[in-house]
């Protein structure tokens, strides 16, 4: 028996995230206030009484939500977790708390990795499409064939079965959704996002934030991370360094990642971060973990 600690991604986010947490305890507080000073900007402002507009901006929300989800795990007494994983953006939550990263060098990097994927963004205008009730595979399938053809579509996010989120070009996820639509799909619905996170055209952003990653200390972890990229298990530093560089243009493999884990031991899923989205996920793919959340 396991007890795996995850995190999670884009998309929790909401107005009056951390506010508690700053209100309830000095530590977090401390948190919070070195995190205004490294972003250069008051965060806390956002978070706690901003818009829902002032948060939804990649600048924002990531740093955001690795916030919450890495101050709620740092301030609850003797966590121990056998393994962590986290969805995404929720990966550099994971490593810090596993302790290959230090909080300062993870939140430096995810503000890099924001603003990364924000000019890549504006580079090569694209989205994403969430498809349900279809198998992956005739998914993988359609979205080669329209690659073929000249758009760039490629499945992004293995969420659990029966939810895959694709992403590409504008043209290319147009096509997409009604292709797979009309291959049996019960939905596909363009997200409101504003760029094809986990594919090619992440490439400017995936080569800005290698430099980075690459210039920042990893540390030999306390326990294994299971990473995006394959939904493997992993303890060596410079392998864990390789493999975040990676992830920004490669597909999230969070079902895979589930499975792996409860096949290396794992009964107990506890999330640490805004809402509860990983936890739905982890019950879709793991029927019989226990799943939890630090909120």
């Amino acid at each position: 028996m396991k007890h795996a600690y995850i995190f999670p991604g884009q998309g929790s986010q909401f107005v009056g995230m951390g506010k508690n947490l700053y209100e309830q305890s000095s530590i977090a507080k401390e948190y919070f206030e070195q995190a205004n000073e490294i972003l250069g900007f008051r965060i806390t402002d956002i978070m706690f009484s901003g818009t829902a507009e002032e948060l939804v901006q990649t600048k924002v929300t990531q740093p955001a939500i690795f916030l919450h989800s890495v101050i709620q795990f740092e301030i609850t007494p003797d966590l121990k977790p056998d393994m962590v994983a986290g969805h995404s953006l929720g990966e550099f939550s994971a490593l810090v708390a596993n302790k290959v990263l230090s909080f300062e060098d993870g939140l430096r990097l995810v503000a890099k990795r924001a603003d990364a994927m924000q000019k890549a963004c504006e580079i090569n205008p694209s989205t994403m499409a969430a498809i349900l009730g279809l198998d992956d595979a005739k998914t993988e399938e359609i979205c080669k064939e329209i690659t073929a053809e000249g758009e760039v579509v490629v499945a992004a996010n293995f969420n659990c079965p029966g939810q895959l989120v694709i992403s590409g070009s504008n043209e290319g996820i147009r096509i997409a959704c009604e292709r797979l639509k009309a291959a049996g799909a019960k939905r596909a619905l363009p997200l409101p996002v504003g760029g094809a996170f986990h594919s090619p055209l992440m490439e400017p952003a995936r080569t800005e934030l290698e430099a980075a990653i690459a210039a920042t200390t990893f540390n030999t972890p306390i326990c294994p991370v299971y990473q995006n990229v394959d939904a493997m298990p992993y303890t060596d530093a410079a392998t864990i360094k390789q493999n975040l560089i990676n992830q920004l243009t490669s597909p999230v493999r969070w079902t895979q990642t589930v499975q792996k884990m409860v096949e290396d031991g794992a009964t107990h899923f506890t999330e640490s971060g805004p809402g509860k989205v990983l936890q739905g996920l982890v019950n879709k793919i793991a029927k019989d973990a226990v799943t939890d959340a630090l909120s």
